[in-house]
């Protein structure tokens, strides 16, 4: 049977996604006027909420759509952070401004870090980036003049009063989501997503199709590198204080790992409700110790044995929800009566080739 162009229709959206998009641009405006309403602890949480949240995509497109595990990403967070803190305490430039200067930077030097760590395959290459971070975090910490091992403080902000130093933070914190969240959409929407998709399902038969697969890894390992610098840059000027071992912890990597693997590994809705979670629990747990790590832990467990694609994996797939759909349905239309409106089909198609 001949299918001819009219008689089936493409479509990239759904009814999930457009109403997600009209409730995205609410709560972004609703973010947005906080400064006019809100008290500091607010605009102070959602500050450190984005950073989280970059972090994440950061590392869920690094390992859930590269398929390249990281326990050193750690060391691009630093690195924005301490750019930042340098041009804007030394060179005069605006931390907000620094802020974007800062991923630039972070890319560049991911670039020679990249041909390191790219000899390195599977756990070698997770334990190889963990020690670069390392690396990164002693050499910082030998450096006097940015305050050794005990840090420094972020003093180009003094002379900015504090409401309108707050509402810049939150309104940066913003723009950073929204461009992250938005690039990330795209990106992985384009030939080059899908070709990233199949690298990480089978590197060796998608080079066998055509896909350069060196390049790919390179450059999602550079997006990842100049994001997460951004989430560093972004969370300290928000703390007004660094150090070597609070922006080169394991940890951010950890929080990261937790916060993707509960959310959904390999989607855009995955890290954005493990954000949620992980920031409530630390919010009202935290108080309770190394029994609060205890139950991250346990939940993090929990999750993998019953959810192993994570919350938002398990919805998607219990009720076909995607908020971001990645592929396209093509909608069969049946053309025997004079209406050509009387059935249609829809067949899914997410990994079709644009």
């Amino acid at each position: 049977m001949n299918i001819r162009e009219r008689d089936f229709q493409v479509l990239r959206a759904t009814k999930a996604s457009r109403v997600a998009m009209f409730v995205i641009l609410i709560i972004a405006g609703i973010v947005a006027s906080l400064p006019y309403w809100a008290g500091r602890d607010t605009l102070h949480d959602f500050t450190q909420i984005a950073a989280y949240l970059v972090f994440a995509m950061m590392w869920n497109l690094l390992a859930g759509y590269g398929g390249m595990v990281s326990i050193g990403q750690q060391a691009y967070f630093g690195i924005g952070g301490y750019v930042m803190l340098v041009l804007a305490n030394y060179c005069g430039v605006s931390p907000f401004l620094a802020v974007p200067v800062a991923g630039v930077v972070a890319v560049v030097i991911a670039v020679p870090v990249s041909r390191i760590a790219f000899r390195l395959e599977g756990g070698y290459f997770a334990i190889g980036t963990w020690v670069i971070a390392e690396v990164f975090r002693l050499t910082v910490a030998n450096i006097s003049w940015l305050g050794g091992g005990s840090g420094t403080s972020l003093t180009a902000l003094r002379e900015i009063p504090r409401s309108l130093r707050e509402s810049l933070t939150l309104w940066l914190a913003l723009a950073i989501v929204a461009a992250g969240i938005g690039l990330l959409y795209l990106f992985l929407r384009s030939k080059r997503g899908l070709a990233l998709t199949a690298m990480r399902d089978n590197p060796v038969a998608a080079n066998s199709q055509g896909v350069d697969v060196k390049r790919a890894r390179l450059m999602v390992y550079l997006v990842s590198a100049g994001g997460t610098a951004l989430a560093g840059g972004l969370y300290f000027i928000g703390n007004l204080r660094i150090s070597p071992d609070a922006a080169f912890s394991v940890n951010w990597t950890a929080f990261a790992i937790f916060i993707v693997m509960i959310g959904g590994l390999g989607t855009l809705e995955g890290p954005i409700l493990g954000t949620l979670i992980f920031y409530v629990l630390s919010k009202f747990l935290s108080d309770f110790g190394t029994w609060y790590l205890i139950g991250l832990g346990a939940l993090a467990i929990v999750v993998t044995l019953f959810f192993p694609q994570g919350i938002w994996g398990y919805v998607s797939n219990r009720f076909g929800l995607q908020l971001f759909p990645l592929g396209r349905r093509v909608v069969f239309r049946d053309t025997g009566t004079p209406t050509q409106s009387t059935r249609s089909d829809t067949v899914d198609t997410l990994h079709a080739t644009p």
